[in-house]
């Protein structure tokens, strides 16, 4: 693909998903052997994580671990701290205390900006930061180098791969269609392809569905239950407040209040109304029908709406 002549030539940019200003984990570098490196065969270990910032106490004794095979869907309100814990993992909010591992690699003794392509990242914010001039081909070629405004030819290699990936995703005939003119939906599926450029062993979604109407994010949640059923499917954390986008290839649920641990453990033992409605700070009532859920508030006796 050769770039348009009047198109204005941009520089490659690394810009964060996250706009936090303290320091990253990119600033630590690897210590070789003497750095403590996590069990190889989890995925991702997070141990009495604490991140304060000021006299805001953000986030506070999280531990989580996801192993090979699980999938895991994040839950809690806004403001319960999902950003900030994804940010964490991410590499781009230091953490004021604990530890993070992310496939057995520890924060502070690792690179965490060639860590970064091993871990796909799929999110609303990121929708929004692709230039508008940009083919769905060169997005996700700049997966695998974990860039944003992709500049460049891609060589003959990553394009084919960008479009057997796209392929995957019913994508490939949007190869030479600009990011402007893709619908919402087109473009989450255009950015799993990106994000599966890399080959990550670990696929965050970070609410996902966000500006989807109720039929682009029900294709969209059905790909990714299909997605999570391929052999070798990298660990798939999805990031929502909604229990409707829980499809039943989730096996793991987390859920967070107010910047704490509520509750971890299997999706059977996880959705239910008592925590739910915890998580919330309001009566819930979970329906589940077809191995599917939906969550309403139960009316609370006098209140007027």
């Amino acid at each position: 693909m050769r770039p348009s002549p009047n198109r204005p030539r941009r520089r490659p940019r690394n810009r964060s998903p996250f706009s936090h200003s303290h320091k990253t984990a990119s600033d630590y570098q690897d210590d070789g052997e003497n750095g403590k490196r996590a069990n190889r065969s989890t995925v991702l270990e997070v141990s009495n994580l604490r991140i304060q910032r000021g006299g805001a106490l953000i986030l506070d004794d999280i531990s989580w671990r996801v192993l090979p095979g699980e999938h895991w869907v994040i839950l809690g309100a806004n403001g319960s701290g999902k950003t900030s814990l994804l940010s964490a993992l991410t590499g781009y909010f230091t953490p004021t205390a604990g530890r993070i591992s992310v496939l057995g690699r520890r924060y502070g003794h690792t690179d965490w900006r060639e860590l970064r392509k091993k871990i796909g990242l799929v999110s609303s914010s990121l929708r929004q930061m692709m230039a508008n001039d940009e083919h769905a081909l060169e997005t996700v070629v700049s997966g695998k180098y974990a860039m944003i405004d992709f500049w460049g030819r891609p060589t003959a290699a990553d394009r084919a791969r960008a479009l057997r990936l796209l392929n995957q995703v019913d994508c490939k005939h949007l190869g030479e269609r600009r990011w402007q003119v893709l619908s919402q939906g087109e473009r989450q599926r255009v950015l799993i392809a990106r994000a599966l450029m890399a080959g990550p062993r670990l696929l965050i979604l970070d609410e996902p569905c966000a500006g989807l109407d109720p039929a682009a994010r029900e294709h969209f949640l059905q790909f990714i239950h299909r997605l999570g059923r391929t052999n070798h499917a990298p660990a798939l954390v999805l990031v929502t407040h909604h229990v409707e986008e829980i499809m039943p290839i989730f096996s793991h649920v987390l859920i967070l209040r107010a910047g704490r641990l509520l509750a971890a453990g299997a999706r059977v033992d996880m959705l239910n109304a008592k925590l739910l409605s915890r998580a919330f700070d309001s009566p819930m009532r979970l329906v589940k029908t077809h191995h599917r859920y939906s969550l309403s508030a139960a009316p609370k006796p006098g209140a007027v709406i």
